[in-house]
């Protein structure tokens, strides 16, 4: 995989690059029933980027029947095991070598670092659908102690079509942590892209097919959320729903399934993650860099965002100033620059609602002691500062509410007890990171903390090893990642057998 471009070789490679612009059902690019399209605009300029088509419900109705005859079928669903995983293996090859053209296509619409892309999730995407693959032969059923009379097996059955909706920070990342799962188990999938970054998403199920996937097995379905997302998540035919965006359409996600077929619903949420630093945290310095890395990767568009720097009263100035270092270093601009740290957000209604947030923390007595603007008019894109403040109550919006900007909100603590309930004192629980040299007292912290990752000396998400999701508001029923992920696109059947 190419991990570093030069701008002019990344120019080289946009001119020539195609931008996928049609639904894919049922192993066909296909235009909406109606015609209509809807364009996607480059956040770094404000230009538009192509048109694509604007599905409706007909194109889902369609895709969906498409899923289930190609379940019902047995093509992919009861094909041999091994078989299943060559077919994904040469999926996983054909993203691969593809990976620098699917990062483009993310960094143009998402407005997303090119070093990012290309050096964090296609890496991770390939090895997301990859390792899902390789668990297809890897898994055992079970057999009850129900005596010889009765032999009894305990069985995971692929669910039947799953939905997979899916958000616009991480287009082709979060893409890979449902499909490749949901494609192991099994299962059909109808795939819906993020109005604003549809392309990566049409692309891998091309090259699905190309891999040898089914028609009908993976289809991909563009178009608005409140018509493409409520069809697919009201369609009595879909068995599955798995969902990563906000915690206000996870709850309408809820209503639809429980208006239609009780369909069963993953949730995986919004953040306001903490990041607590001891006073006897290990090199300042490196915290620092975590620190910052943690809140301002991906301009903060990431519901694990550690958005709350919560620092022992002793150390947070000698912190502070390393921080406020580490992000002045950070270059601002072109997403397809190789030395860019931080882009554009994703639209224009965003940035204002992201500087609305900034704004209110001024007014609410918080201190800014780092950006707090729009910059880069000039370009027609949509850039923000990275923004510090200090002096932050936990009553305040900034504190409180998931910003998805990059915004860093600090707040003091002087005993462990003062830290964890500060970290606790949010509706969410996606991730948490801790700081400090004592082993017990990580430990101890780290059980203490709601939430459903948290990473010591470090901001970590794990890896395709580990699960990942959230408790309270950040989440619900499942998670991301792992055998856990995989386990969750199956039912369990039980079979019980009376010998004669």
């Amino acid at each position: 995989m190419t991990t570093k471009l030069d701008q002019n070789t990344i120019r080289a490679k946009i001119a020539k690059l195609s931008l996928p612009t049609l639904a894919f059902i049922d192993g066909k690019d296909s235009p909406s029933s109606d015609g209509n399209t809807q364009c996607p605009i480059n956040p770094a300029n404000g230009r538009p980027l192509a048109q694509v088509a604007a599905c409706t419900h007909q194109d889902v109705d369609r895709a969906i029947q498409a899923a289930r005859r190609a379940f019902e079928q047995g093509c992919w669903s009861r094909l041999h095991p091994s078989d299943r995983k060559k077919v994904m293996l040469k999926f996983v090859d054909l993203v691969e070598k593809h990976s620098t053209e699917l990062a483009l296509m993310d960094s143009l619409s998402a407005g997303k670092p090119i070093s990012d892309t290309i050096g964090i999730d296609l890496p991770d995407t390939v090895a997301c659908l990859q390792w899902h693959a390789e668990l297809v032969d890897k898994l055992y059923d079970k057999t009850a102690p129900t005596g010889l009379s009765n032999p009894c097996m305990i069985v995971r059955e692929p669910i039947g079509v799953v939905g997979l909706i899916v958000p616009w920070n991480f287009p082709v990342q979060m893409a890979a942590w449902k499909l490749g799962p949901a494609l192991a188990a099994g299962n059909s999938v109808v795939l819906k892209p993020a109005s604003q970054t549809p392309f990566s998403a049409i692309r891998l199920a091309q090259l699905a097919w190309q891999a040898g996937l089914p028609p009908g097995v993976f289809n991909v379905i563009p178009g608005e959320g409140s018509t493409v997302g409520k069809a697919i998540c009201c369609h009595m035919d879909v068995d599955m729903v798995a969902f990563t965006g906000s915690t206000e359409i996870g709850r309408q996600l809820l209503r639809y399934s429980a208006h239609s077929n009780l369909k069963r619903v993953i949730l995986e949420l919004g953040g306001k993650s903490p990041q607590i630093v001891f006073a006897d945290a290990p090199d300042l310095d490196l915290v620092a860099q975590h620190v910052a890395n943690a809140a301002f990767w991906n301009m903060g568009e990431n519901c694990s965002c550690g958005s709350r720097l919560i620092v022992q009263a002793n150390v947070k100035d000698e912190l502070l100033q390393r921080v406020i270092k580490q992000v002045r270093s950070w270059p601002v601009g072109d997403p397809l620059d190789p030395k860019t740290r931080l882009g554009p957000l994703i639209t224009s209604a965003h940035m204002y609602k992201v500087l609305d947030y900034i704004t209110a923390g001024t007014q609410e007595g918080a201190r800014c002691l780092l950006g707090g603007n729009q910059i880069l008019q000039d370009t027609g894109g949509w850039f923000v500062e990275a923004t510090i403040f200090d002096q932050v109550q936990n009553h305040m919006r900034i504190a409180r509410e998931e910003i998805f900007g990059p915004v860093l909100s600090i707040m003091t603590f002087d005993t462990e007890d003062q830290a964890i309930r500060l970290a606790n004192d949010t509706n969410y629980g996606l991730a948490a990171s801790l700081y400090t040299t004592d082993i017990s007292r990580a430990n101890r912290v780290a059980r203490a903390l709601r939430a459903g990752t948290v990473s010591v000396n470090c901001y970590s998400e794990g890896d395709v090893t580990t699960p990942f999701g959230g408790f309270k508001e950040s989440g619900l029923f499942g998670r991301d990642k792992s055998i856990y992920a995989h386990l969750q696109y199956t039912e369990l059947k039980t079979i019980w057998m009376q010998l004669l």
